[in-house]
């Protein structure tokens, strides 16, 4: 018998131990991937290369935008008067969705987690220095005030009720939790994900541990080298670990830093062909807010192109896990912390809190 779980908000001071997280009621076999990252490899190419042109033109002809909303306002923020102060720190909020536009049955918009729920969520910082760059995990099971009266809910449940207009409500799930602007919010499909990967010849991932995947494919600890296939079997598996999505979340996190590595290499940066191949495959599967176009995206990454070097991922801390009342299973809150992060994306040093 498992010890009950702490309640919501209280301070967690003894070890955490995660029971396996109960499968879904209902299989959904290659479903679901990560997402958004996509964004963190194109603003870099963007920036970095002569022929910027070119470039901005084919992101600019493959990107899509979020749609406005059915009244005609942003489908992607919430109301003015209900966001956090704007400051010149940059908060990007990063979606996984899939090329059918989620894990429900009623997604009415294309690409898009508008009915379904995201099972990979990521918040980027970089502050007004522009000299670093964090990446924080958000578990998709961390149970959440959802505003606008929707209750309490899992954190990717704001996709769902909002009723497929896009993730303003998810925007402001995240804002109220952290208490920051999302300036950005930008979502990628599996499609342009295996393109990404296909396009750079596949990549070399170093995996934390050694495992089986659902599927089949078998994993060694240690650097691999992974063709597309493989690649988004090592992403998606999490039934494999006792910890579940939180095994997930830190191989997605080696996954990316294994993509944005290669990607920054200089025989890749100097292949003009394999370059633009890859920022149109990903554009092609990349659904943005309007303002985060080819011209918004180059100026943010040379102003943050130092930053490259000074990047940190982490996962958002919980406070154990148990049963909603509803039966659910889910995160706890670890409050301090969340409230901690909160502060130091504020004060400019997330980075310096996070390498301590």
């Amino acid at each position: 018998m498992t010890a009950a779980p702490p309640r919501h908000g209280a301070p967690h001071n003894g070890p955490v131990f995660f029971e396996e997280e109960p499968p879904p009621k209902r299989r959904k076999t290659g479903r679901w991937v990560l997402g958004g990252f996509a964004v963190l490899v194109v603003l870099g190419l963007l920036a970095s290369l002569t022929y910027l042109f070119v470039l901005q033109r084919s992101y600019n002809e493959n990107v899509t935008h979020f749609p406005s909303a059915e009244d005609g306002q942003s489908s992607v923020f919430p109301p003015e008067e209900e966001r956090p102060a704007d400051d010149d720190a940059l908060n990007i909020l990063l979606l996984g969705s899939d090329s059918g536009g989620g894990s429900g049955d009623n997604e009415n918009l294309p690409r898009v987690p508008g009915g379904g729920r995201s099972d990979t969520m990521m918040l980027v910082h970089i502050p007004e220095s522009r000299d670093a760059v964090s990446v924080i995990s958000i578990p998709r099971d961390l149970w959440v005030e959802i505003p606008g009266g929707y209750g309490w809910h899992k954190v990717n449940a704001g996709l769902a009720l909002g009723g497929g207009q896009g993730p303003g409500l998810t925007v402001a799930t995240i804002e109220s939790l952290f208490d920051v602007r999302v300036d950005h919010v930008a979502a990628i499909d599996m499609l342009g994900f295996a393109g990404l990967v296909d396009s750079m010849g596949g990549v070399t991932v170093n995996s934390p541990m050694a495992f089986t995947a659902q599927n089949g494919m078998s994993f060694a600890e240690g650097p691999q080298h992974m063709t597309s296939e493989q690649a988004l079997a090592f992403v998606r598996e999490r039934k494999a670990f006792p910890t579940g999505d939180l095994q997930r979340i830190q191989n997605q996190q080696t996954f990316i830093r294994a993509v944005i590595d290669q990607a920054a290499t200089p025989s890749t940066l100097s292949n003009p062909v394999r370059v633009n191949e890859m920022v149109g495959t990903f554009a092609q599967h990349l659904i943005t807010d309007e303002e985060l176009d080819a011209g918004a995206a180059a100026s943010l990454a040379w102003s943050a192109r130092g930053a490259v070097n000074n990047m940190q991922f982490t996962t958002l801390p919980t406070a154990g896990n148990g049963y909603s009342a509803d039966g659910q299973w889910i995160f706890y809150q670890d409050t301090e912390a969340i409230a901690a992060m909160s502060q130091h994306m504020k004060d400019g040093t997330l980075a310096d809190y996070l390498s301590q």
